[in-house]
């Protein structure tokens, strides 16, 4: 849902970097014709696409590689962005309004459905059309000179001559002097590079409705032990449809089966999705373990959901990817201008640590209790905890009219 900008500054754990020699190296295709790019990202995503932009408005020139035939598809995150990431980020100053909707506050329920509104004075997310926004933000790096290539999957890299050289099963091999993996939790670039993946997830399910019911322009969150142990379910009146799903803690050899029913039926006085059936359905893995331990190397990094950049509470990761995603891009312009050292040596050290965070994902995995929130959610103190949550220390009652 939301998502931590904290970051930390100590001095670098070399276990973050990976040496040259952990993937494949070959003196096979150096010299051969190819395209030659300054930094190649693989993953369209929010972070890669952001990455990429930064790179090129620095005057680098850049490619995107992305498996999917449109950005937008297949989508495993509801899409909800937080005030300080449209603060923050310039870029989102540009999304066209039909993008996007607001949404006011947060109405948190117990287990035994008792509610609890939270607000914060000029604080507000956004809902947004996610695929169709990742679809703009793909014309909006390109209208800034960014190649990106859809329907084209990454494989492997090969570092050769100081170089990386990617080959694609169509077209040109590719030649970078930087590569960034934004993609995704279970990244391929990771994989290549020998750096660390995602291992603790959250399981999610989506469903979208035309049409349904709910108290208007918020966020409803949902507590229940059984029905989501570790995470919440949740519903909101989106752009153009409603969103009710439902998430849950990964449990080692397990089965991710999860079905929306039970939430429907229990939440039915206050949210309705009507007769119809969903018009949409989306279901995929969130990792909830924070910033993994290696995700650099010589010329490489990870950044977004590749590096583990969720909030290990929220699950909400789009604006560090986008703000990181940014901001790796102009460090990797400065360093190919000769500017500054490897990012890879310090860029990564500005990652957040989501020490609070972490802390509570492991209280909430190890001490949920329906009971505790039962009695507990409508005190001081339990709303504060709700509020830091939900928007970063900013909470505080409701303006007055």
């Amino acid at each position: 849902m939301s998502s931590s900008s904290s970051s930390f500054f100590a001095p670098l754990d070399s276990s973050l970097i990976t040496p040259p020699h952990a993937v494949p190296i070959s003196s096979a295709g150096s010299g051969a014709a190819g395209i030659k790019v300054d930094l190649l990202v693989v993953g369209a995503s929010f972070a890669g696409l952001a990455c990429a932009r930064a790179a090129a408005l620095a005057g680098l020139s850049v490619m995107v590689l992305e498996k999917k035939a449109s950005a937008g598809s297949k989508l495993h995150t509801t899409g909800i962005i937080v005030k300080d990431a449209v603060d923050s980020v310039p870029w989102l100053a540009e999304v066209p309004p039909a993008l996007v909707r607001r949404i006011e506050g947060v109405r948190l329920y117990a287990p035994n459905m008792r509610h609890v509104d939270l607000h914060a004075p000029g604080y507000w997310f956004w809902a947004t059309d996610a695929p169709a926004l990742l679809d703009w933000m793909v014309d909006s790096a390109r209208a800034c000179g960014v190649d990106v290539r859809l329907g084209t999957l990454f494989e492997q890299a090969l570092w050769i001559n100081g170089r990386w050289e990617v080959p694609v099963t169509h077209g040109p091999c590719i030649t970078a002097t930087y590569l960034v993996g934004a993609d995704g939790p279970h990244s391929r670039v990771a994989k290549a590079l020998g750096l660390s993946r995602n291992t603790r997830f959250l399981y999610g399910v989506e469903h979208e409705y035309q049409g349904a019911r709910m108290a208007p322009d918020l966020l409803h969150c949902f507590i229940d032990r059984k029905l989501a142990p570790g995470y919440i379910g949740w519903a909101l009146d989106g752009v153009g449809v409603s969103q009710i799903g439902l998430a849950r803690r990964v449990v080692p050899g397990g089965t991710q089966a999860l079905r929306l029913d039970p939430l429907l039926d229990k939440i039915a006085s206050v949210v309705s999705p009507g007769d119809s059936p969903p018009v949409a359905v989306r279901a995929g893995m969130i990792p909830c373990g924070g910033v993994l331990p290696r995700v650099a190397r010589e010329r490489a990094l990870l950044v977004g959901d590749a590096a583990g950049m969720v909030s290990p509470v929220t699950a909400g990761g789009i604006h560090t990817a986008l703000q990181h995603g940014e901001r790796a891009g102009e460090a990797v312009a400065r360093f190919v201008r000769k500017e500054a050292d490897d990012p890879a040596n310090w860029f990564v050290r500005s990652y957040p640590s989501f020490l609070l965070k972490r802390t509570l994902r492991w209280a909430f995995d190890n001490f949920q209790s329906d009971w505790m929130f039962n009695h507990l959610l409508g005190t001081p103190q339990m709303r504060r905890v709700a509020e830091l949550i939900y928007f970063h220390r900013k909470g505080g009652p409701p303006p007055q009219a």
